[in-house]
């Protein structure tokens, strides 16, 4: 069974291996990780970088949203279409 890691240790780990005061291995022991996550929650936190401050990940929010509220109207379009089929095959069948 693997261990499930907090996303605030995560991101505290990671600091830590930017910050480069300490090795990945005195990094990874102190925080009983394995050192090649450390890496690759480090690598994870610097590629993210750019982003954090853009207003493009702001608008791929707003889209993903808007995609969703769109998708969640169809459905219900698509239930509402659904009831009245079932009424009338129930009342030709009758």
């Amino acid at each position: 069974m693997r261990r499930k890691i907090d996303p605030t240790l995560k991101a505290k780990v990671a600091h830590e291996a930017i910050k480069g005061e300490k090795t990945v291995s005195a990094i990874a022991s102190q925080y009983g990780v394995h050192p090649n996550q450390v890496t690759q929650w480090r690598k994870k936190v610097q590629e993210a970088f750019p982003d954090i401050f853009s207003k493009r990940e702001k608008k791929e929010a707003r889209e993903t949203e808007e995609l969703i509220a769109d998708l969640y109207q169809q459905i219900g379009k698509m239930k509402v279409e659904n009831d009245w089929l079932k009424k009338k095959y129930k009342q030709i069948n009758k």
